[in-house]
Parts: structure tokens; sequence; C-alpha cells
């Protein structure tokens, strides 16, 4: 048998194992989930990315990375979002896991979320009963 060198003692050896937090690829179902609730309640206050953003000490494209998932919400930035937001941190978890993507994407999009705000904009609860039968009526059943 031949001697060892270092060299195939090192192409035997695996490499070490990397310490922390290994990036992934894809986004996790729950970081989707909270992002998405995060963009629910800001659009429903009427406030940008970028005054989220501000409010926290972030940029509008770090926002974006939350409200995507891209990018997993710490607990203390979390907390932060929640206050700006005005919002509980359980809010943020409710609805995952009830039921695997049955909610109309509907819900989810801005549009919406924009009607639903303005809707709640009017203070004359007569005018907003009648708006509310308007588009009833428009919709079919």
């Amino acid at each position: 048998m031949g001697k060892a060198t270092a060299k195939s003692l090192l192409a035997l050896t695996p490499p070490p194992k990397r310490r922390g937090r290994q990036k992934m690829d894809t986004p996790q179902p729950i970081d989707i989930h909270v992002g998405q609730r995060v963009r629910q309640r800001r659009t429903l206050l009427g406030m940008s990315q970028e005054a989220l953003g501000k409010a926290i000490g972030l940029t509008f494209q770090q926002v974006q990375k939350y409200e995507r998932g891209a990018n997993r919400i710490g607990a203390s930035r979390l907390w932060d979002i929640a206050t700006a937001l005005d919002a509980t941190i359980s809010y943020f978890f409710e609805e995952f896991g009830d039921t695997p993507t049955t909610t109309p994407d509907n819900l989810h999009k801005r549009e919406t979320l924009e009607l639903v705000r303005a809707y709640y904009r009017i203070t004359d609860p007569h005018v907003r009963r009648s708006v509310f039968d308007h588009v009833k009526a428009l919709g079919g059943k």
C-alpha cells in the first residue's frame, strides 16, 4: 500500500457542515401566508409598501420580499410590522392550515381590498346599505 498524501485524505473527507440556516430555493408555505396577511392588512389600511418600510426602518423592496414570502420575517420584525399595521401577532397566522388553499384568489386581490376599504369609509349607514344592495344586485345571486 502506498503512502496517503494530504490531497488524497482531503478527497476522502466530506465537506464541513454549514452552520446556521441554509438558504432555501422556494419560500415555505407559512412564510407565504404571513406575507400575504401583511399585504392584506397594509392594503386595507391604505398604506403603501414605502410607508410601511419607513415605519419599520426598511426599504419598500424588503417589504416586497416579505410580502412574497421570499424572505422570512423574524419575530422582532413581525412585532414591528404588527405595531405599524395596528394588528395582533396572531392576525398574521389566522386561517393558516384551515383548508388547503380553497380561499378564492379574489379575496387577496388589490381591487377587492381597495373596494372593501372604500366601502367602510362610507360613514352614513343608509348610504352604505344602499351601496351594498346595489353591488349585490349587480353581482347576481
